[in-house]
């Protein structure tokens, strides 16, 4: 049977408003290059970090695969324009395009608004408040670098670059970094200078979160032995504020001083450094340098007891250091 169609039935061609192929294919790239669920995690965690920016390091924690597949992922972001990177001493340092940091955010924030909380929004005078810690960490090397001739100036940027990327990875607040970064830098650089033959003896104590016990242990140790023997302490995966019960004591110990303190990062330099390396429940976390003596300590941990706990701990602690400190005396 045969149909007829009314005029009004009939298909009329329109112009068409689709973009242009050569956009669409520019576009299709793009999202194909974010259909990879690391490299989404790549890019929130660069959206999202208060620095404006991540550090390589940072990113090859979000997952656990090698290097040069790091290398790849970040590559293929970099190829359609949606970041670009700097390279600063050891160090590759990735942002987004300006040009497409709004496109990102958007695309974020639609299907995944939590993984967006960065504290700098996308416009030019949000952008130009944010700040510039890059010229803040170079400006502090020079002064560093111009106070300890002995060492090459691009060394000295390589730990003040370091020292600053370690604390950035735990800090609670930004505006803190810069602070910590010099006193963190200044103890790794007097670490590296230092003359084994003509210094007083060095002990660097090492926990996991170097919130607690090791702390407490370095505290005790600068007390007793009254400047005749140096303490440090690390953590092999520091914490982002010393616990409450223990900054207490800290305080009863060092008094004003104590506010000086935080948790910092174990480095080879720390060890290399040490006359004595005493581990306190983080494991076979330390590297094993030559000529250097170790030492385990099985006690309690703080963030793990009552406030009546942890002064138990602290006394145990205070007399297992009077015995390490006569004995490096004597």
């Amino acid at each position: 049977m045969n149909v007829t169609l009314t005029a009004e039935e009939t298909c009329s061609p329109v112009s068409t408003h689709a973009i242009g192929q050569d956009a669409a294919s520019s576009v299709a790239s793009t999202l194909k290059a974010l259909s990879d669920p690391l490299r989404l995690r790549m890019l929130s965690a660069i959206a999202s970090d208060p620095r404006g920016e991540s550090c390589v390091c940072d990113l090859a924690e979000l997952a656990e695969v090698s290097q040069p597949t790091v290398s790849h992922h970040l590559k293929v972001l970099k190829d359609v324009d949606v970041l670009t990177s700097e390279r600063r001493g050891t160090w590759v340092w990735y942002k987004i395009n300006p040009n497409r940091r709004r496109a990102v955010t958007a695309l974020l924030d639609s299907f995944a608004p939590a993984t967006v909380a960065a504290p700098w929004a996308d416009d030019a005078a949000d952008e130009a408040r944010r700040p510039d810690f890059d010229a803040r960490v170079t400006h502090l090397a020079d002064e560093l670098a111009a106070e300890i001739p002995e060492l090459d100036s691009a060394t000295v940027l390589t730990i003040v670059r370091e020292s600053y990327t370690a604390l950035a990875r735990t800090a609670r607040v930004t505006s803190a970094l810069i602070p910590l970064t010099e006193r963190f830098a200044r103890q790794r650089l007097s670490d590296l200078t230092r003359d084994r033959d003509t210094a007083v003896p060095q002990v660097l104590f090492v926990c996991v979160a170097n919130a607690g016990r090791s702390q407490l242990a370095a505290a005790l140790v600068n007390q007793i032995a009254d400047g005749k023997v140096i303490a440090r302490s690390a953590g092999s995966s520091p914490a982002d504020v010393i616990h409450p019960h223990v900054r207490s004591l800290l305080a009863e110990i060092e008094g004003d001083d104590a506010a000086e303190r935080f948790p910092k990062p174990l480095t080879d330099d720390a060890v290399r450094a040490a006359d004595v390396v005493i581990t306190m429940g983080c494991g076979d976390v330390c590297p094993i340098m030559p000529g250097i003596r170790y030492d385990d300590w099985a006690v309690g941990d703080p963030a793990l007891a009552s406030r009546e706990g942890v002064g138990a701990i602290r006394d145990d602690i205070a007399a297992r250091v009077r015995t390490l400190v006569d004995d490096l005396l004597n």
